[in-house]
């Protein structure tokens, strides 16, 4: 079996070892080519500003602390540049590779840590470049740390194949020849056919994390994020004193010598007598509709013995516990005194939800006394009104039970596969606990003709806002998935239980298990464009489907629906890509192209851009341009064409693949 050798070259012996001094004017001298090679190196899917402030915190702390060798493979002929760009290298490929278990924990203390630099209240992010550097970052997102790695090597520092590979394995990559093979298969096309130059592609503006434009965060949630900041880091003092605290099986109280400030904070905080109960009204006096404005509600919101055994085990969670946690949710014990939302029996099982401002926790004991308790944790901070409207409190083969907000005024249930059925009635408790609501299929298979997607239909009291009717349904994760639906320009997402909307959904709700339990906080479907088809097949519509998780990344699906299927006939899937701003609020462009063999049996090329575009290109045997947002070209089933798009302003846009 072949195998890649990842054994670093040893260090020559003449190589003098560099001096702290050295190696801090070759970070200062190279700095912005450093950071940006962390920058490159760090994976897409942090969003690009933790990727800014990591990548410069990455090359900030590379400093050795005393004198150290190092190895001169290549870039400017200078050991301790090397040896600052090792250290960069190697604290930047760690974040590529997959880490399960504890071994997660320093990774996520170096992202969540309070070390420089800090930024309060801005989000930071590198200008936009042209379609070129869009096609690149996209190809670039779609390598592993190594591969992305290698391309900024050899592009930024001018190295040879084997120059880099040394380097890669130097600083740790597993398998660095094949980060340069993959690395070396990155094209990007410019708008005349060649092939654009990487390295000027990674000095544009697109690239580069020292020059960067700043927005403020939201106004609205800023108080919710500063908490989470101080949050993490209280969090982190009280796990550590958590460690030395003996307890009843892991799951228990005790004291090991004088009590800290810490250790009283904790102790105060798993004290069931002083969690948070808001006010039944607290609602109808409220600003700003979420999670805080819920009151404690359940037939043993009393019940002191049961609380305690949830806090405890959410601060120490024994071995035999069960824990779940969506992605980019700290599993960390309380800091103060969380908020009762809920305590009371459920289908067997004695349940508790808290909520500490950032975070929902649901506790689940079985009544009976057997088994092992389960604990989930779901991100919510910065939840709204719609978000807030609905937590799961317990799951059977019957279905899910919800616990819906105090707001709300009537609850039923629709069949998304179903447009034009109506709403049923959903039977719901004095505390707000809905009739078990049946789970769509976990693999999204709807070509039975018994296929279901029930959803979960809200509407709020009069004078809410958000009042709805708004749509939710459940991926797995403690909160339901908010369901829009927008037509037109702008993206401009409404409810999603209009006719039309519901025609959409029931095309394109089979792909949601893509995203099952990735905590996705809301999914907006987009009617953005429609197309007339050749060989008289009548009219195409194009969705874009997005989804937004809690923790800021995205997932998005841009889909084909040609006419004369089924109701409930799935759309084809015409793109996709993430960690991408298309069919979003921000940069909602999007445009995208499929092969389409007609009734009469020929083939084109169909391409569609949303209303923004105002011209559609497409390179290769089937090349032409069309004014407008679509095109149609006749094409051969094999061919690939690159297509662009031409924007009001006189931008481009790259179609997404």
């Amino acid at each position: 079996m072949d195998m890649e050798q990842a054994t670093p070259a040893a260090p020559e012996a003449d190589v003098e070892p560099v001096d702290v001094e050295d190696a801090e004017a070759a970070l200062i001298e190279h700095y912005p080519r450093l950071v940006r090679i962390a920058y490159l190196t760090l994976p897409a899917t942090m969003g690009r500003h933790r990727r800014v402030l990591l990548a410069h915190r990455l090359v900030q702390r590379a400093l050795p602390r005393t004198r150290r060798a190092a190895a001169d493979e290549g870039g400017p002929g200078d050991p301790a540049y090397a040896l600052v760009r090792h250290e960069v290298l190697h604290g930047a490929l760690a974040y590529g590779r997959r880490r399960t278990g504890v071994w997660r924990l320093p990774r996520a203390v170096l992202v969540a840590a309070p070390l420089p630099p800090q930024v309060v209240g801005l989000r930071l992010f590198p200008r936009a470049g042209g379609s070129e550097e869009l096609a690149l970052d996209r190809a670039l997102a779609e390598l592993d740390a190594p591969a992305r790695a290698a391309y900024a090597l050899a592009a930024l520092e001018r190295l040879s194949d084997d120059e880099v590979a040394a380097l890669l394995a130097e600083a740790g990559a597993e398998a660095p020849h094949k980060a340069v093979q993959e690395a070396g298969q990155v094209r990007v096309t410019r708008a005349d056919g060649g092939t654009a130059d990487p390295a000027r592609l990674l000095a544009s503006a697109e690239f580069d994390p020292c020059t960067v434009q700043v927005r403020p965060t939201d106004l609205m949630r800023r108080r919710q994020h500063v908490r989470l900041g101080a949050a993490a880091a209280v969090a982190a003092l009280a796990a550590v004193a958590l460690l030395g605290v003996p307890g009843d099986d892991g799951a228990g109280f005790g004291a090991a010598g004088p009590l800290g400030p810490q250790q009283a904070a904790l102790n105060r905080a798993l004290d069931p007598a002083l969690v948070v109960r808001a006010a039944p009204d607290a609602w109808r006096r409220s600003g700003r509709l979420d999670f805080t404005d819920w009151p404690a509600r359940g037939d043993r919101t009393d019940d002191q013995e049961l609380l305690q055994r949830a806090l405890a085990v959410w601060a120490r969670p024994g071995p035999s516990v069960r824990v779940t946690t969506t992605a980019g949710t700290p599993a960390t014990p309380p800091v103060a005194s969380p908020r009762l939302l809920y305590a009371g029996d459920l289908d067997g099982a004695g349940v508790v939800l808290l909520h500490d401002g950032l975070r929902l926790v649901r506790y689940a004991e079985p009544v009976d006394g057997g088994g092992a308790p389960a604990l989930d944790f779901a991100r919510v901070d910065g939840a709204s009104a719609a978000s807030a409207s609905a937590v799961v409190v317990g799951r059977t083969e019957r279905g899910a039970r919800f616990l819906t907000a105090p707001w709300t005024d009537d609850t039923t249930v629709r069949d998304l596969l179903d447009p034009s059925a109506a709403a049923h009635g959903l039977k719901r408790s004095p505390d707000g606990v809905t009739a078990p609501v049946p789970m769509p299929a976990a693999d999204g298979n709807c070509a039975s003709a018994s296929a279901r997607w029930p959803v979960l239909r809200l509407t709020g009291q009069p004078g809410v806002p958000d009042r709805g009717p708004l749509l939710l349904t459940d991926l797995g994760d403690l909160t339901p998935v908010h369901l829009t639906y927008a037509s037109g320009a702008g993206a401009r997402l409404e409810e999603a239980d209009g006719d039309q909307a519901r025609a959409a959904w029931a095309h394109t709700v089979c792909r949601l298990p893509a995203v099952r339990g990735q905590g996705v906080r809301a999914v907006g479907d987009w009617a953005f464009a429609e197309q007339r088809l050749p060989d008289d097949a009548g009219t195409a519509s194009w969705l874009c489907t997005r989804a937004d998780t809690w923790d800021g990344d995205s997932h998005v699906l841009v889909q084909f629906l040609p006419p004369g299927g089924s109701a409930a006939a799935p759309a084809a899937t015409a793109a996709r890509s993430d960690a991408t701003p298309a069919c979003g609020p921000v940069a909602p462009q999007v445009l995208a192209g499929v092969l389409w063999k007609s009734p009469a049996k020929r083939w084109y090329l169909l391409a569609a851009g949303s209303p923004e575009v105002t011209s559609v290109t497409a390179s290769g045997g089937a090349g032409r341009t069309a004014s407008g947002h679509t095109l149609t070209a006749p094409a051969q089933p094999s061919e690939r064409p690159a297509i662009t798009g031409r924007l009001a302003d006189g931008g481009t846009l790259p179609a997404l693949k």
